[in-house]
């Protein structure tokens, strides 16, 4: 093999090795989406423990006035 080649195939090799390590670190990360719950179960729990602590006292948008 020329040099050439062998630059060649060694920067393939780690240009391979770093695509895997990056498939594999961005899969550790995420999760199937088959296996989470439905969307409507998580948000009914997540607005069931919620309360409104602020007390808000803005003016709804249709008694303000018109600029």
């Amino acid at each position: 093999m020329t040099r050439s080649k062998k630059i060649f195939v060694g920067v393939a090799v780690v240009f391979i090795i770093s695509l895997v390590a990056l498939v594999y670190d961005i899969s550790s990360k995420t999760t199937f989406p088959g296996s989470k719950s439905s969307v409507k179960d998580s948000v009914r729990k997540e607005n069931h423990d919620m309360k409104d602590t602020i007390k808000s006292t803005l003016t709804p948008k249709s008694t303000a006035r018109p600029l």
